[in-house]
């Protein structure tokens, strides 16, 4: 594997800067590691050629002195992102073949920086799912392994494909979307950080819709600098998008450079869960220390209503997704079942159309709508959101940001949990909170289990305050030294 698949971004555009090496010399070595990466089953579609040309274009501005803020970075794009004449098919049998006719604001702002798309990853169909096991076009495979089994592990989800193609050196940097946990999770089974900004920071247009008002486009890198760059290019104000927030996008990777002396760090004690693994709360006191050490003040808080959490997800998120894949229907693009009659050609094409973890999404968000039990479950999930929200804003009036950890365990092996979609769920008993209140939260690698696998801590942040989450979460990382996926450890 080419050495130059290990750069970082930053350290990428500073040589491309010195012209140590060209965008298509790196682009070139990161499709020889997709080629030598298939196991992983990582993206869905890959698209060397327009990498290549992009990667070209990117050297002639380069050569004129026009080069953009991420000009010849190779990425992979989550494939629920619409990429223009290629192929975006959420992971789903519905919509394999089409290709849209416009480009999602998201991976347009990447494009115009200059960023060069490698293909586009693997993800949980339609985004539902905590392990991408879902996906209609197989497993993605995690590249870590445990020291005491040779078992394929997940590489969490929903994002799984983007966060697997990141640690595993075949992208230097892919986007992501986080709806409960999707980012955030993934990055700590595949030992890399990612960042799920506050809800509206980054457009949702033309992102394949899984719950409207959860939905957020993020990112995942092997550092939180590159992470920083990446959502700085990513973010901004979007007409075409009506919950996009007109919201100047700070420097965030100029927020790096503060300290944290004085900064205040909330530690929720309903995070401390029954059964949590002793390695994982034994780490998140290490960060409490690490923080400490750093000059930060540690205060206990109280999240009263984050037991409530986890069903008022399961509640509100199927339902927005049952009004959502409403759209499917095999009239006007995607697949479409061969039958004659219009209520038969329906039926079929979503029958078939639509994964088991789709469907039983989809019946769950149907019946909490449905006219005897919207009030029941619906609306009062509503209420019980706005408490959660609250909870948080009561939590910042004593400090700064939470520090918790991002998942209640390390990878586990793939078909360990699908027989029990209760247990799955619970893989975001951590995540979903931040979501349901719509604040920044990032995950970065910290420590590993019993078994080498990795562990993620948790930042979260007040709304809008993302350079402080990115300011703790560098900390952590320099002060954690965590050790990279490595092709030896596979």
């Amino acid at each position: 594997m080419s050495n130059l698949t290990h750069l970082t971004i930053k350290d990428a555009l500073k040589g491309l800067k010195s012209k140590d090496f060209t965008s298509a010399e790196l682009t070139q070595a990161h499709i020889d590691a997709m080629g030598a990466a298939k196991d992983l089953n990582a993206y869905i579609t890959e698209t060397p050629d327009l990498a290549l040309e992009q990667a070209k274009a990117s050297d002639e501005r380069r050569a004129k002195g026009e080069a953009g803020a991420l000009d010849g970075i190779p990425l992979a794009i989550k494939d629920l992102f619409c990429t223009k004449n290629v192929q975006t098919t959420a992971a789903s049998n519905i919509l394999e073949g089409f290709k849209p006719q416009y480009e999602s604001t998201v991976s347009s702002k990447l494009f115009d920086a200059g960023a060069v798309m490698l293909g586009k990853a693997n993800l949980d169909e339609f985004a539902m799912g905590s392990s991408n096991t879902t996906s209609f076009y197989g497993n993605v495979i995690n590249p870590w392994k445990s020291q005491n089994s040779n078992k394929d592990l997940t590489p969490g989800g929903s994002s799984g494909g983007s966060a697997a193609s990141v640690a595993a050196y075949i992208a230097m940097g892919a986007t992501g979307t986080d709806t409960g946990g999707s980012i955030r999770q993934p990055a700590a089974f595949c030992g890399i950080s990612g960042i799920k900004p506050t809800y509206g920071r980054c457009s949702r247009w033309g992102v394949v819709a899984f719950a409207s008002s959860l939905d957020q486009a993020g990112t995942f890198a092997r550092t939180v600098e590159d992470n920083a760059l990446l959502l700085r290019t990513m973010s901004g104000h979007d007409p075409k998008d009506s919950t996009s927030a007109k919201k100047d996008v700070p420097d965030f990777v100029a927020a790096l450079n503060g300290d944290i002396k004085g900064l205040k760090v909330g530690i929720p004690k309903e995070y401390r869960v029954d059964g949590m693994p002793e390695e994982i709360s034994k780490l998140w006191g290490q960060g409490i220390e690490w923080l400490k050490s750093a000059g930060a003040e540690i205060v206990d808080i109280s999240l009263p209503h984050t037991h409530y959490a986890l069903p008022t997800y399961y509640i509100i998120a199927p339902a927005e997704a049952s009004s959502n894949l409403a759209r499917y229907d095999g009239v006007r693009y995607g697949q479409r079942a061969d039958e004659k009659d219009l209520i038969d050609m329906y039926e079929l094409t979503r029958a078939q159309g639509f994964g088991d973890e789709v469907k039983r999404r989809i019946m769950i968000g149907t019946y909490v709508l449905s006219a005897g039990y919207y009030d029941a479950y619906y609306i009062k999930a509503q209420k019980v959101r706005r408490l959660i929200s609250e909870d948080f804003k009561k939590a910042y009036e004593k400090c700064d940001v939470l520090l918790t950890p991002t998942a209640p365990s390390a990878a586990f092996a793939i078909g360990e949990n699908e027989d029990d979609p209760i247990k799955m769920y619970l893989n975001d008993v951590f995540t979903v909170p931040a979501s349901l209140a719509g604040l920044p939260g990032m995950s970065v690698p910290a420590g590993t289990d019993k078994d080498g696998l990795p562990l993620g801590l948790q930042i979260i942040g007040r709304p809008w305050d993302e350079e402080t989450v990115l300011k703790v979460a560098q900390k952590i990382e320099n002060l954690a030294q965590f050790k990279l996926w490595s092709p030896q450890s596979k």
